[in-house]
């Protein structure tokens, strides 16, 4: 078997992994250098797909804004369970991590007249949105991707897999075992600082924006390693991803769309949202997608559609030119001017727990992005505060271990070796018809854990899954990709399911059919904040 040390080893390549390597490539106490682990390809991830932009609060330039309406709109937005903490860390951190982006290279959209072009989206108070068109996910991985190639500090490992923490007889993280497909090879690199950054579990569900790579990894391997995990049951589900079938991941439709003057309208072109909420198509992602959800429900139609007239379809296709793409990939005439979209799992707002510092609760091992529970946003994300945060956790985790000794271990305990002897000794197993169970689990995510749950459905999927579990037959090596990612999915599915069951009551993204108290109107979350919201 093969063995390696540095100083830090990321899990995960999206946005908040590779500008954390770009951080701490510049920390003087990097000695033994810093691995990034990617199952797929570097720029194979979700933070690539977001559209619609990224949050920037900078009153200092736009002055209609303020770090307090932020914080505002993001506890309303959230059910009022945020981290207040948490939100306002980052919102005050939110200019300083748009002029670093500015400086690596990402250069956002401005109006003729040299000024930045905010734009709105649902539940923010006020404009303060930047893009790039509608690729800034892309437009802000590729930067860092040419930042973090240029480092003589960074190692990269494509195509690799970390399938589990190496913990020490006083569960310190020592480091992680990873795992070649195209070697079929495993290797344990030691290292004391180990960052999860692998995103979310949108891949659980049968109707999803995610990436193929978004199985949950990293959530299961600190669960198993018994770090604490927290809001599992807080899945958004987009309200407008475009309707196509067989499709691995449902191309977005921008939540932008829709503040720039989209409508949604049912087949007889309605704007069925206002029955739901006098907010429309602004309100928050929960309350549209349920809209949506209910009326595809009592219509018996399998989608919804965006009307873009308000907006123009010139205007559109210059604005949007991602998703331009995909209608005329899937044969869809925006001179139309109706985009087919239905509701699709987008976001984890729960995961691993961590503190400020974005330390879990074991020592040596941290987290950041989606795969982290930082309680920014509660139970129900605001549009375009993910990418924030994933730029302000790795320059907040940057800060904190630049008190740290980031020295690599020389050697490891009797527990670690043991572990490596089960890797050395142990024949890898393999999963048989990997494709059909995975369809098997996000059916049963879909149907019984999906947008709307009870108990009833619940217990149901929780019981599927444990029949689905046998296939796993005990084993802890693999020997291949997809039957990793099944244990990890059937592990973490268990961990949103048991969740859902302990929350009773409906709160934002989670929505109980069963529950006493369904979800806080406007005026109660008014009531919490202390804010009104803005009708646009």
């Amino acid at each position: 078997m093969k063995f390696s040390r540095y100083s830090a080893v990321i899990i995960g390549s999206g946005v908040s992994g590779l500008y954390a390597a770009y951080k701490l490539s510049k920390n003087k106490n990097i000695k033994d250098g810093i691995l990034i682990i990617t199952k797929s390809k570097t720029d194979d991830c979700n933070s690539r797909l977001a559209q619609g932009g990224i949050v920037a609060v900078m009153p200092e330039i736009n002055p209609l804004d303020s770090i307090s309406s932020h914080i505002t709109d993001t506890l309303k937005a959230g059910a009022g369970l945020n981290d207040f903490n948490a939100v306002k860390f980052v919102s005050e951190c939110s200019s300083i991590a748009i002029r670093e982006l500015i400086r690596a290279g990402v250069n956002f959209d401005k109006k003729d007249d040299g000024s930045f072009d905010f734009t709105l989206e649902a539940a923010h108070s006020i404009p303060r949105i930047l893009h790039t068109k509608d690729k800034t996910g892309y437009s802000i991985e590729k930067a860092l991707i040419e930042l973090v190639k240029e480092s003589k500090e960074i190692e990269i490992y494509e195509n690799t897999m970390a399938v589990e923490l190496l913990l020490d007889k006083q569960n310190i993280a020592r480091g992680v075992m990873a795992f070649s497909e195209q070697t079929g090879e495993f290797e344990a690199i030691l290292s004391n600082t180990v960052i999860v950054a692998t995103g979310g579990v949108g891949q659980l569900y049968k109707h999803t924006t995610a990436r193929p790579v978004t199985t949950g990894d990293g959530i299961y391997l600190a669960s198993k390693a018994g770090a604490k995990i927290e809001d599992m049951e807080f899945i958004q589900f987009h309200p407008t991803a475009l309707s196509v079938k067989n499709e691995e991941c449902m191309p977005l439709v921008s939540e932008a769309v829709r503040g720039e003057g989209g409508k949604v309208v049912n087949d007889k072109g309605e704007r069925f949202v206002l029955k739901y909420t006098p907010l429309g198509e602004l309100a928050p992602r929960d309350v549209v997608a349920r809209a949506i959800y209910n009326e595809m429900k009592n219509t018996g139609k399998g989608n919804v559609f965006l009307d873009i007239t308000d907006i123009g379809v010139e205007k559109f296709k210059e604005r949007f030119p991602s998703i331009t793409e995909y209608c005329e990939q899937f044969g869809i005439n925006l001179d139309e001017k109706l985009i087919p979209v239905s509701p699709a799992a987008h976001y984890l707002m729960g995961g691993i727990k961590v503190n400020l510092n974005f330390e879990t609760s074991i020592k040596n091992l941290y987290a950041i992005g989606e795969a982290a529970r930082t309680g920014l946003h509660g139970a129900n994300r605001l549009a375009s505060n993910s990418l924030l945060e994933c730029v302000v956790s790795a320059i907040g985790l940057e800060d904190f271990l630049g008190f740290r000794n980031l020295s690599a271990p020389k050697n490891y305990d009797e527990k670690i070796k043991d572990l490596i002897c089960t890797y050395e000794n142990e024949e890898p197993f393999y999963i048989e018809e990997a494709k059909t169970v995975k369809e098997k689990i996000k059916d049963v995510m879909w149907n019984y854990a999906g947008i709307a749950r009870d108990e009833l459905s619940l217990k149901k999927g929780l019981f599927e899954l444990s029949e689905l579990k046998e296939c796993l037959c005990n084993k802890r090596v693999f020997s291949d990709f997809a039957s990793y990612e099944i244990r990890n999915m059937l592990f973490v599915s268990e961990l949103i399911i048991n969740a859902a069951l302990t929350r009773k009551t409906s709160n934002g993204a989670h929505y109980r059919l069963d529950s006493t108290n369904k979800n806080l109107t406007i005026e109660e979350i008014e009531e919490i904040t202390g804010g009104k919201v803005s009708i646009k």
